[in-house]
């Protein structure tokens, strides 16, 4: 017994020394993680691990928590610099890498990081003399001399771009990255063969690297040459089988051969390889909503969601697609899973934002974005969204503003892009589309999209030669996208081709059959042909057969019928239009129309209740009310529907200019009308009602001047407006001015006998002509 407890003993104290050391160690290690030094070297190899992983949101993290600790600590800047490069954000990269440079003006890693940025950013003279900086230092810098070569390129001096290559052949013979860049500039400089040349060379210096390999691969696309670019790429999967790249490569080079069958294989393929990369197993996924098949995508994300279920990516696409398809329910319980776990994720807040404009809630989804932008300005997709947002309420310039906010955050945003060259394009702002046209082909070369707006810039501005080249390359990166079929089709109906233009439309609708736009432009063409109504009808009939549940297929048929004189069958197309579709406005306006051009007010009235009930956000819903009021004789219903308008939107023109003269005509508050008419003519300036609006407030105000000069400019635009002829006779005659009031009164009754104030226009020429 005696032994037994002195083992216990010795026990005991050998559990109380391990204690004290486990205590001394948590304390010591508490210590040292107190110690800045220790912490932001800490989270700089964090980030470090997750940059070399490629992870560079979570790498953006820990970089910034470094700096958090010491705001001079440069390589935490510079890696925080390589995060913004790899993630797309150049301004951000640009101000990162200046504090590097500045904190440590001898890191020559960086200052040819920032010279690469301008270069990119087309500053070629900037960051050449970066290269000369580094080059000063270090002569026998290669990343320098590659800097170098690339600066002269773009300056315009293709040959010493060559002889400065050869300068880092020779300074590192056997580097694969010299040849590499090589290939490109003989390229540029239209020396194909010798680019091959290169490519091979660095394939053979480093024959296991992925990079070579697919870059003669897209060599070989470029110079159309399938089956060796096909060759390449299946050998770069055998080199990194578990990279999607190679894949992707692939599946794009049968895409351009019209192959679809062999490229929907290997993205089923990379589908079920690679299953640990959502690169690999979104590919097909992320083709059909590239080629706009949104139905394949939603069923196939749908799949995904089940497969890969805590994939963010995954996720949030799956999301996207659900509010495309309006199925909103879904789309917002799952956002707010994803919410709930990820409370600051930007995509995940954008997206509650479009569920809620989707909802008609446009001011809670700006509040929204707003509040977002407080806590996070530098978040480029919450400006994307709130311009989406004051779009949608009719605030375009305030739109246009924060899109431009969001590619200068983030330039690659493609979405902010296409949002500003679509703007464009319906502003007629041709220089505005075109240059973020440009911007989208330089953020994704391969992408139709940035190719099909250049397209249709050019076509407006009848460069039809570069329009055509820009649309035939959207069809060559997405052969079965319909979209530049449609436009190549406008730009052959332009140049007077109607046969060739007819058979694009038709690719079109092959393609897609619910393509209004591409019905829209054959109609178009169909017209230019003087083809009888009949034809006309009869195809928009059979394409309806094709795409029954279309909406704006009726709405379309409705216009012709109504082009035919045919006002009841025009009603029951548009009634069966806006049956289909409840948020298609312009239907239940036309529908309107033609109920009240039928002598059915109390109808057209309903119909455009409707139209405010469910699109309670829309401003022309709330026109078209106070239009059929006002035509009902219900002025105060038509103040009414203008003022909710307003309250939508206190800049929209035609509203504050419906709502002005209304007050004008009916004795009420004269400075609210005048107030109105200033806004009206403020964001509509070129318009002769808004000029004639404000013109007869200030008649009734008394300021006979202004509104004289108002009324002779708009009669230069319209000058058989008899509204205007009336309004300026009245100006005169309170001028004291009869015989210029007795022209313009004896103008209206010569332009309209049957002038609503006919009767009171007669009686002041008597006593007028009494004196």
């Amino acid at each position: 017994m005696r032994k037994l407890a002195l083992t216990k003993n010795r026990l005991v104290h050998s559990f109380v020394f391990i204690i004290g050391l486990t205590v001394l160690g948590t304390f010591l290690v508490s210590c040292s993680w107190r110690d800045p030094k220790v912490r932001k070297q800490k989270y700089l190899s964090s980030a470090q691990s997750y940059f070399n992983k490629g992870e560079y949101r979570p790498a953006a993290i820990q970089a910034q928590n470094a700096i958090k600790i010491d705001s001079e600590y440069a390589d935490a800047h510079h890696l925080l610099a390589q995060c913004y490069i790899n993630l797309g954000m150049a301004p951000q990269a640009y101000a990162e890498l200046s504090r590097t440079i500045e904190l440590t003006p001898r890191n020559w890693k960086a200052q040819i990081d920032l010279g690469n940025l301008l270069f990119v950013a087309n500053h070629a003279q900037q960051a050449e003399d970066k290269a000369k900086l580094v080059l000063e230092a270090q002569p026998q810098n290669v990343d320098a001399h590659i800097l170098m070569a690339n600066c002269i390129a773009a300056l315009g001096n293709p040959q010493g771009a060559l002889d400065e290559m050869q300068v880092a052949i020779r300074i590192a013979p056997n580097q694969s990255k010299i040849y590499m860049n090589m290939a490109i500039l003989q390229l540029n400089a239209g020396k194909a063969a010798a680019a091959e040349d290169s490519y091979k060379k660095a394939i053979s210096l480093d024959p296991q690297s992925l990079s070579p390999t697919v870059e003669l691969g897209r060599f070989y696309l470029g110079q159309h040459r399938f089956q060796e670019a096909e060759q390449q790429f299946q050998h770069a999967i055998q080199l990194d089988p578990k990279n999607p790249l190679p894949r992707q490569r692939l599946a794009g080079a049968y895409l351009l051969d019209q192959n679809e069958n062999a490229a929907i294989e290997v993205m089923k393929q990379a589908k079920q390889s690679l299953g640990d990369s959502s690169t690999g197993y979104r590919m097909l996924g992320d083709y059909y909503i590239q080629i706009g098949q949104s139905d394949k995508a939603l069923e196939e994300y749908a799949a995904l969601y089940q497969e890969h279920s805590k994939d963010f990516r995954v996720k949030m696409t799956y999301v996207q697609l659900l509010v495309e398809h309006n199925r909103l329910d879904e789309a917002a319980k799952l956002n707010d899973a994803i919410l709930k776990d990820n409370p600051e994720a930007a995509e995940a807040i954008v997206a509650k934002g479009e569920i809620l404009l989707r909802q008609g809630r446009s001011a809670d989804a700006i509040t929204l974005f707003e509040g977002a932008l407080k806590t996070d300005p530098n978040n480029a997709l919450g400006h994307y969204s709130l311009g989406v947002a004051n779009a949608n309420t009719g605030f375009l310039e305030q739109a246009r503003t924060e899109w431009q906010q969001a590619v200068k955050l983030q330039p690659t945003l493609t979405r902010a892009q296409e949002a500003l060259a679509r703007l464009g394009l319906e502003q007629n702002n041709l220089d505005e589309a075109e240059k973020a046209a440009e911007a989208l082909i330089t953020a994704q070369p391969t992408s139709p999209t940035g190719y099909n707006i250049r397209g249709v810039v050019e076509g407006r501005k009848k460069n039809f030669t570069a329009a055509e080249a820009d649309l035939r390359k959207a069809i060559e990166l997405a052969p079965r996208n319909p979209i530049a079929y449609a436009r190549l089709g406008e730009v052959q109906t332009n140049e007077k081709k109607f046969k060739e233009a007819e058979a694009l439309y038709e690719q079109a609708l092959g393609l897609n059959p619910a393509l209004a736009e591409a019905l829209t432009g054959l109609l178009q063409t169909y017209a230019l042909e003087r083809k009888p109504a009949d034809a006309i009808i009869s195809r928009i009939q059979d394409q309806i057969t094709r795409a029954p549940n279309n909406s704006a297929y009726y709405l379309i048929l409705g216009q012709v019928f109504l082009g035919t004189r045919n006002p009841e069958k025009a009603q029951t197309a548009l009634q069966k239009a806006v049956d289909l579709n409840q948020k298609n406005v312009p239907a239940f306006i036309l529908l309107a129309s033609v109920q009240a051009a039928r002598g059915s007010l109390p109808q057209a009235v309903a119909s455009a209740e409707q139209a405010v009930q469910k699109n309670p956000r829309d401003l022309q819903a709330y026109t078209i009310l106070g239009d059929m009021e006002q035509k009902s004789g219900n002025w105060q219903k038509a103040e009414e529907a203008y003022q909710k308008a307003m309250q939508i939107n206190p800049a929209y023109g035609l509203g504050a200019n419906n709502l002005a003269f209304l007050l004008l005509e009916h004795g009420g508050n004269l400075d609210l009308a005048l107030s109105m008419a200033q806004t009206a003519r403020t964001n509509l300036p070129d318009s002769p009602d808004t000029a004639d609006t404000l013109a007869w407030a200030y008649v009734q105000k008394g300021v006979y001047g202004s509104a004289v000069d108002l009324l002779q400019k708009a009669l230069k635009q319209t000058p058989n407006n008899p509204s205007l002829h009336y309004h300026l006779g009245v100006a005169y005659q309170r001028m004291k001015n009869p015989e210029a009031a007795t022209t313009e009164f004896q103008r209206v009754l010569k332009l309209d006998p049957g002038y609503v104030k006919g009767p009171e226009i007669r009686e002041i020429l008597q006593n007028l002509a009494k004196g």
